[in-house]
């Protein structure tokens, strides 16, 4: 028995150290250790062994094993390391990891700060979960506007605030003005006697519920707020054009119409003409645009904010007086020069063919 294991050990190593072929070996694995192999089939013949030299022989069969498994192991990682070597070669171009770009909305952020940072605003950011006081009271809504009802706004179920009413998703960064004027209006009787001036750019998240070609449930707002003494709504004419001059270029237009906003007075709302259809109403095969419908596209509303709105805030309106405005991010990216985005919802869709092109 002991002689037959040292043969097959000696047959096996030969047979092992005669290949570098990984099937090969595998081959060779099942021959020899397998569970019908050649060193199992031998050791059936272990009772027949005098019972005097059984130690022996098991301990002779563990190391053929044993020696057996580390050949195979060694011989395993020459072969795959002569693999490697046979196959590597270091002149061949690597390829090159696909590499993204921030998303649509992200640039037109960036550019859209960009933009008011060269005129002095300095970009804020407040919370996307909000009281209703700066969202709807300070602003000058009353209680019954429609602004206010469950199927305009998100209200969140949690125990209200004595003093700033139900909590909710915010539906316009028009909070920010709020927050702006009461933390100049704390921070001067804490000690400091300058006069107020604000030049605030705010963009966040807002949320209201409405879906369709042009209206996303969540989507990004930023918001101006300029106060300060002697603040006329010819200094908002002025930034609003600088913006649409900056951002859409010379052969877009822009109209501005009177309207009706509760937190400013006078109020009204800024459109641009329609990128998709050229201002005309309709594409070149005669259909009606989806997105402008008439060859305008309403940004956003404007206006010098509301005495209400300043002394809610602490300021005197006989002294301080002040603009501001509020546009969609998407829907103005939507209506940048040759873009042509007929549906603001392809810009959350998530598809990489679309986004890639930009």
């Amino acid at each position: 028995m002991k002689e037959s294991l040292l043969r097959l050990k000696n047959s096996a190593i030969s047979l092992i150290l005669d290949t570098n072929n990984q099937d090969e070996l595998e081959e060779l694995r099942i021959q020899f250790l397998g569970r019908n192999g050649e060193l199992t089939q031998l050791l059936k013949g272990l009772p027949k062994v005098a019972k005097e030299d059984r130690p022996e022989v098991g301990r002779v069969a563990n190391e053929v094993k044993q020696i057996i498994e580390n050949a195979l192991m060694q011989q395993g990682s020459a072969a795959k390391e002569q693999k490697i070597k046979t196959t590597l070669d270091v002149t061949e171009p690597g390829i090159r990891p696909s590499l993204g770009h921030t998303h649509l909305v992200t640039q037109a952020i960036t550019e859209i700060t960009e933009i008011f940072e060269r005129i002095g605003f300095s970009r804020v950011r407040y919370p996307e979960v909000e009281w209703d006081w700066y969202a709807f009271t300070a602003l000058n809504f009353p209680d019954n506007h429609p602004a206010r009802d469950d199927w305009e706004t998100f209200f969140i179920d949690h125990k209200p605030d004595p003093k700033k009413g139900t909590m909710l998703l915010t539906p316009h960064t028009s909070s920010g003005q709020i927050r702006e004027m009461v933390s100049a209006v704390k921070s001067q009787t804490e000690g400091q006697k300058a006069p107020i001036e604000i030049k605030m750019l705010n963009i966040a998240k807002t949320y209201r519920r409405q879906s369709d070609v042009s209206h996303t449930p969540m989507f990004h707002q930023f918001e101006t707020l300029v106060i300060g003494q002697n603040i006329s709504i010819a200094h908002l004419k002025g930034v609003l054009d600088y913006f649409v001059k900056s951002y859409f270029g010379s052969k877009r237009t822009s109209r501005i119409r009177p309207y009706h906003f509760q937190f400013t007075e006078p109020s009204f709302e800024t459109d641009v003409s329609c990128g998709v259809c050229d201002g005309k109403g309709n594409l070149p095969n005669g259909e009606a645009c989806k997105m402008c419908k008439e060859g305008w596209l309403e940004l956003g509303g404007a206006g010098m904010v509301h005495p209400n709105v300043l002394k809610a805030c602490g300021l005197d309106p006989k002294k301080y007086s002040g603009f501001a405005s509020g546009w969609g991010v998407e829907r103005v990216l939507t209506m940048r020069e040759g873009m042509q985005i007929d549906d603001i919802r392809l810009l959350y869709a998530n598809d990489l063919d679309f986004l890639k092109q930009f």
